[in-house]
């Protein structure tokens, strides 16, 4: 940050990331709710070179990169957690439509399980969503066959111990129920493959269809299976916020 006439004003950094109008950025700056690597800033001649300067907002990180690209997708089911596949199966990058950055996925799910992935190109955002320090949620709705055992949120909330190591949930309810057809929410932090259908299958209740819901604060809401879209600014604030950006 500087005050000479090198880099960029700081109300139209935030303006172009979609803080707000111009003149409303320029608001903040003189409410102190803005932060410039680590600094409150006040004064309008500021000027950041968005690609290096880390901008808060009311103590959220906004992304100022403008070659950083974030969104969400709703995978179908049938389709491969993956950029290309060898095998000829259809893959993520049938649903990019015409970005021209390259995209990478963060984290899996698998073919058969359906609902929210995130890509973005923000490498170092998408490492730390996935590393098991940070304990980022996902949410999952699975059908089961019922009926529901009372203590079962009990049971996976307590653990139970799979090939690989002890894993449980950190929340689990009941989300609907017609006779035999139950879904049911399970939340957890965790990233190993199959979790959420070893979990519920070695307390007896094998999955039959799964999706993901939300992924940290992003949530997958009434985004249509097969659709993409970009995340909003609140959003990926939302997500440095949970890895510690």
């Amino acid at each position: 940050m500087n005050q000479t006439n090198e880099g960029v004003r700081l109300q139209k950094v935030l303006a172009d990331a979609g803080i707000a109008s111009r003149r409303a950025c320029e608001d903040l700056i003189a409410a102190g709710r803005v932060t410039v690597d680590g600094e409150k800033v006040t004064w309008f001649g500021a000027r950041v070179d968005p690609e290096t300067a880390v901008i808060h907002v009311d103590g959220k990180r906004i992304p100022t990169r403008t070659e950083l690209r974030y969104y969400a997708l709703n995978k179908p089911r049938g389709v491969v957690s993956t950029m290309s596949d060898p095998r000829g199966r259809k893959t993520l990058a049938a649903y990019v439509g015409d970005v021209p950055e390259r995209l990478y996925h963060v984290g899996r799910l698998d073919t058969d399980t359906e609902g929210l992935i995130l890509l973005t190109n923000d490498g170092e955002l998408a490492n730390r969503l996935m590393h098991p320090r940070y304990g980022v949620s996902k949410t999952y709705l699975a059908e089961v066959h019922g009926p529901i055992d009372r203590d079962l949120g009990r049971r996976l909330k307590k653990g139970v111990e799979l090939a690989d190591g002890f894993a449980k949930a950190d929340a689990f309810r009941i989300f609907d129920q017609v006779g035999r057809r139950v879904l049911v929410e399970v939340t957890l932090h965790e990233g190993r493959k199959h979790i959420v259908r070893r979990l519920l299958a070695e307390v007896g209740y094998p999955v039959q269809q799964l999706a993901r819901t939300e992924f940290g604060p992003i949530k997958l809401g009434r985004l249509q299976s097969g659709t993409i879209r970009a995340l909003s600014t609140k959003e990926i604030g939302e997500l440095y916020a949970a890895v510690e950006l």
